[in-house]
């Protein structure tokens, strides 16, 4: 008797298991590329890309030093809304930022700041990438 309820708790934990690693992948991760230059580039100076959600929440990000003041970041950016129940299943795909705010920084200072409405500024590109309508211009004499 123990031994057969051993087996059918060990053949529940092993489809837990499989279906929670499944599960994971259901939702896309898509990606979002900035595309732009910089004018009167200080020295030591990057660009950093932050995605924005509701409520004003914090996402990826990503930065990048440039050359030629040309500058080119994708970031990254998983589309699952909410938390996995049940060992990773009924997590609702379809999440998106809200803005991307793109800057040009150094160590401790911030030279320039563009904030981008992700629904007007971005368009579609393939399956799972979006991409900057018209190009980002940041100006380091600021």
């Amino acid at each position: 008797m123990l031994l057969g309820a051993a087996k059918t708790l060990s053949l529940i934990f092993s489809v837990v298991l499989i279906t929670s690693a499944f599960s994971q992948a259901l939702c896309p991760v898509d990606d979002v590329m900035v595309r732009g230059r910089v004018d009167h580039a200080p020295r030591n100076t990057r660009v950093r890309v932050q995605l924005m959600y509701s409520r004003d929440i914090p996402g990826e990000s990503g930065d990048v030093t440039f050359e030629d003041g040309r500058f080119s970041i994708p970031v990254e950016f998983l589309t699952q809304i909410r938390r996995p129940v049940v060992g990773g299943m009924l997590g609702k795909c379809g999440r998106s930022p809200k803005t991307v705010i793109v800057t040009l920084v150094d160590q401790d200072h911030e030279y320039d700041r563009i904030t981008l409405d992700f629904a007007k500024d971005f368009k579609m590109t393939g399956s799972s990438g979006y991409i900057v309508r018209s190009e980002v211009v940041l100006d380091g004499s600021r």
